[in-house]
């Protein structure tokens, strides 16, 4: 449709004018039915004179109430326009204008009509902050989402070079000092052999702690087994297992946190709690899983533990983890004895077996 360029009278020329032009047609034809009625004298000129006097005192009528008509309509404009900066400014301010709206029905409507276009305006101006908000939130939480995914990445780097060092890079440095030996007994490279064995039995070792088989297969009961099993193997701890005693399927990142909360929790027993025996429990519903690992240590205070030098990155890689996959991450220890990390998170959409079979469920043996 082509917009509207017309360029007309003001509205209170046409009221005064159509009112002089209404009067002045009647006169005229009163005077041609006075003037064919052969009855046009004195007293009727004087009526007629009268009657033009009426007439333009109508269009004078006219033009006045035109004209605070279109000053009424103009008000109404600017205070609509006002009240998108100001919402608590009133549409009808002008105790004249209130008198005329509430009088002309035309110009009752017309308020009310701009009253609910201002409402729509509103509504969606609150509409647009909120998803405005909304978004910024949600950029602000996928940065803070990225930057744990950096962090927890970078984290585990660094505790596994330090791994590969203290295991891997020191036997093959062994092996190395013996071969660079101007001379080579055999003895010597019986020796070399049985090291080079040693870092590769260490790297399959590292590679199965990295992600274990039984993980990559779904089953979380076996590879905690198996992680017991290698933690009494290498450090000599005895960890004892309470576990559901009926199969529950798990989506894999649920599975692989859980996992990861058990080996960083048990290695922290390892490191820090000086103890033989560490406990560990799993809970599972149709909507939570709970985990937790126990210990009866000397205990620690977890606000005085700061990442330093690659050192102390195990509880900080695990509280990001954990987040990341929206869950929560409660330590209670020092002053009291012994040491509780409880692990609760979602357990989302399943997608595999937890414990295909009974034999994956072992009960703690009462102590």
């Amino acid at each position: 449709m082509k917009p509207f360029r017309g360029h007309g009278f003001p509205l209170a020329v046409w009221t005064s004018g159509l009112a002089a032009a209404s009067g002045v047609a009647a006169l005229i034809v009163v005077t041609l039915g006075l003037v064919a009625a052969d009855r046009l004298d004195a007293a009727s000129w004087l009526a007629l004179g009268v009657a033009l006097v009426v007439t333009a005192l109508c269009a004078w009528v006219g033009y006045r109430a035109g004209r605070r008509f279109a000053v009424a309509l103009r008000h109404l404009r600017e205070n609509a326009t006002h009240r998108l900066e100001d919402a608590h400014a009133p549409l009808v301010g002008d105790s004249k204008d209130h008198v005329l709206v509430s009088a002309v029905p035309e110009l009752l409507e017309l308020a009310r009509a701009l009253e609910a276009l201002h409402l729509r305006i509103r509504v969606s101006d609150d509409v647009a902050a909120r998803h405005r908000q909304l978004a910024e939130t949600a950029s602000a939480g996928m940065f803070e989402l990225l930057s744990g995914l950096v962090e927890a990445e970078e984290s585990a780097r660094g505790q596994l070079s330090a791994e590969l060092h203290d295991t891997v890079a020191q036997t093959l440095m062994l092996a190395r000092s013996l071969l660079t030996s101007p001379v080579v007994e055999p003895s010597d490279l019986v020796t070399i052999r049985e090291l080079v064995a040693e870092a590769e039995d260490q790297v399959r070792a590292v590679m199965a702690r990295t992600r274990p088989p039984a993980l990559r297969d779904g089953d979380l009961a076996q590879a905690v087994l198996a992680l017991r099993d290698d933690l009494r193997t290498r450090y000599g701890l005895e960890v004892l297992i309470e576990w559901p005693s009926s199969p529950y399927p798990l989506p894999l990142v649920t599975a692989v946190t859980v996992y990861r909360f058990f080996q960083e929790g048990l290695l922290n027993v390892v490191k820090h709690a000086d103890v033989d025996i560490a406990r560990i429990s799993l809970t599972v519903d149709e909507t939570h899983v709970v985990a937790v690992v126990h210990d009866d240590g000397p205990g620690f205070d977890p606000e005085q533990v700061r990442p330093e030098r690659g050192r102390h990155v195990g509880l900080g890689l695990l509280r990001e983890r954990v987040r990341l996959a929206g869950g929560s991450l409660d330590i209670t220890s020092w002053p009291q004895p012994g040491t509780t990390l409880t692990l609760r998170m979602p357990r989302g959409a399943p997608s595999g077996p937890l414990a295909p079979s009974n034999r994956r469920s072992e009960p703690v043996p009462s102590s």
